[in-house]
Parts: C-alpha cells; sequence; structure tokens
C-alpha cells in the first residue's frame, strides 16, 4: 500500500526535512514485507491565500486515485502507535492500494474536506507546529513497520 503525506506548505531544507526523509526511508525498507510503502511526501501550496477551502481543492486534486484519507485533526480520535500500526496493516491486507495522510494549513481543514476523510487522527489535545507534525507522522510510520515486524524499536 503507497503512503502519500499531502501536507499545505512548503518545508525548507533543514533538520525536520532530514527527518521526514529519513524516517520514510526506514519505513520504505521495513514496511515492505508487511505491503507497505513507498512512502511520499506532495507539498500543498496556496499562493492565493483562500484558506481552508482553497486548500481542500489543492488537497484534493493531489489525492492519489481511490486513496483512502487519513486526515490530522484536532477533532479526530488519539491511537497508541500498535493501534496505528494495526489500521495500516488492516488497510493493506483489505487490498488498498494507496493511503493519503492529509495535513492541512495553519487554520485547520475545510469541514468537507475534513468530513470526507475515512478516518480523523488526532496526535493530542496540543497545538503542533505543522513541520513537526510532519515529522511525527513520518516517525509513526515506521514506527508502525516496525512494529509489525516485532521489532525491538518500539518499547511499550
Amino acid at each position: 500500500m503507497r503512503i502519500t503525506l499531502i501536507a499545505v506548505g512548503r518545508l525548507r531544507a533543514g533538520p525536520e526535512a532530514d527527518l521526514v526523509r529519513d524516517y520514510f526511508a526506514r519505513f520504505d525498507k521495513a514496511g515492505r514485507p508487511f505491503g507497505l510503502g513507498p512512502a511520499k511526501i506532495v507539498e500543498i501550496d496556496d499562493r492565493s491565500g483562500g484558506g481552508p477551502e482553497s486548500e481542500a481543492a489543492l488537497i484534493t486534486a493531489a489525492l492519489p486515485k481511490g486513496a483512502a484519507m487519513i486526515a490530522l485533526d484536532e477533532r479526530g480520535r488519539g491511537m497508541t502507535s500498535p493501534d496505528f500500526a494495526t489500521l495500516l496493516q488492516n488497510r493493506a491486507d483489505g487490498g488498498l492500494r494507496d493511503l493519503a495522510l492529509v495535513i492541512g494549513g495553519a487554520d485547520g481543514l475545510a469541514p468537507d474536506l475534513r468530513d470526507r476523510a475515512d478516518h480523523l487522527l488526532s496526535f493530542g489535545t496540543m497545538v503542533w507546529p505543522h513541520m513537526l507534525a510532519r515529522v511525527m507522522l513520518a516517525e509513526q510510520l515506521y514506527r508502525a513497520a516496525t512494529i509489525l515486524a516485532g521489532s525491538p524499536y518500539h518499547r511499550a
């Protein structure tokens, strides 16, 4: 199952971009035996400044055809890392070819886009910078693959 991380905004060169690349590379290697990966990032740049509704149109255009969508949203459900791993594995085992993970802009996701998501995921009640949310999501993908592999990386 291919993973596309669709995020509003551009990640400049630096430690966050390096971490996302590193975790994606690790995920691609660790997830392969489980039908997970590769992972890639698609950055959405809303030059019109139209806010969540304008961003939603760009996000929708970037969604792979037939992809299920997991949107990061404060209204979403918190999950344990093992639960996230199970969610990914169940989707892959169910024959899903593409999964899109969506991170909205500074004002969040448009309600219509949020309502179309197959799952809303929250990283907790604290607000996280969008650039760090990318790193955290990339790390959770890698962690999910290591959980499925029985690796000691995840120490619950």
